[in-house]
């Protein structure tokens, strides 16, 4: 394991225990492109939005629970935006482990927010597989810091 990876291990509270999982969510598809028949993080990516979001609505829920669906909405959009996702993702050292392809990564790929926050949604894939939702819960609290 590579001291980026343990660090994002300790960012979100969650030891890895499938490497080549790990690398699949961290694999952009222009890397997999690159590197047929490599696979990317897409599917990942779909699962950790779906774990994603109940956990923050959940959260959003739980604060003020008596609030009309038309209130807790926008919170919850707010919360899972792609720039919060990719700040999260950019504080959590994410881009230096995202695995590339040559031209993303020449023109700033590991910064680009839509890269960035489907990797941190493809790594919260991994972690709800790993671990299930109380996992995602402590992930997504040590990223949101609520």
């Amino acid at each position: 394991m590579t001291p980026e990876a343990a660090g994002l291990e300790r960012r979100l509270g969650h030891r890895f225990r499938d490497p080549a999982l790990l690398e699949r969510a961290l694999t952009h598809a222009s890397y997999a492109n690159e590197h047929a028949p490599t696979s990317d993080n897409a599917a990942l990516a779909f699962v950790g939005d779906a774990a994603l979001g109940l956990v923050v609505a959940e959260h959003v829920y739980a604060g003020e629970p008596e609030a009309p669906v038309g209130a807790l909405t926008p919170r919850r959009a707010e919360t899972v935006s792609g720039a919060n996702l990719a700040r999260w993702a950019a504080e959590a050292g994410l881009g230096a482990l995202l695995r590339l392809g040559r031209g993303e990564d020449l023109t700033g790929g590991r910064e680009r927010e839509s890269v960035l926050a489907t990797g941190l949604e493809a790594v919260l894939g991994v972690v709800y597989f790993e671990g299930g939702l109380d996992a995602v819960r402590v992930a997504v609290a040590r990223l949101a810091l609520w």
